[in-house]
């Protein structure tokens, strides 16, 4: 048996999930999830102030949302789920595009399938003789 502590491997070497609350990364510790958990709240609260207020041009409020759910997604992918560009992310990167690929195909498979249903069903005249 080995007497060695985890505080004697390389960060490399921790599995995910054994990362020390004293880290100085971004994104991880109490000190990260309490920076992710305020911008998470202020990034909700201006998207609120965007959709219920006239100080914002009409037709620019969907973009304005839209610029803020990516800002929203950045920050959970951040300090909540620690996907960053270092090197011990990798599966989890990996892990977080075969997500979104799936998400994609099972989107764009609904909307082909019910683009096109309608090329597939009988003429309404033929379904009124049929139900006689």
């Amino acid at each position: 048996m080995s007497d060695v502590t985890m505080d004697d491997h390389p960060k490399g070497d921790r599995a995910p999930g054994d990362e020390h609350i004293e880290s100085e990364e971004p994104g991880e510790g109490y000190a990260g999830y309490l920076v992710g958990l305020g911008l998470a709240v202020l990034l909700t609260m201006v998207s609120f102030f965007v959709a219920g207020t006239s100080l914002v041009w009409g037709p620019s409020i969907p973009i304005a949302i839209a610029v803020l759910a990516v800002a929203q997604m950045g920050v959970h992918l951040v300090f909540f789920l620690h996907i960053t560009s270092g090197p011990d992310s990798t599966n989890n990167v990996m892990a977080l595009a075969f997500g979104v690929l799936i998400v994609f195909l099972l989107i764009g498979g609904s909307l082909y399938i019910m683009t096109h249903m309608d090329q597939n069903m009988l003429p309404m005249d033929q379904i009124m003789q049929m139900q006689r």
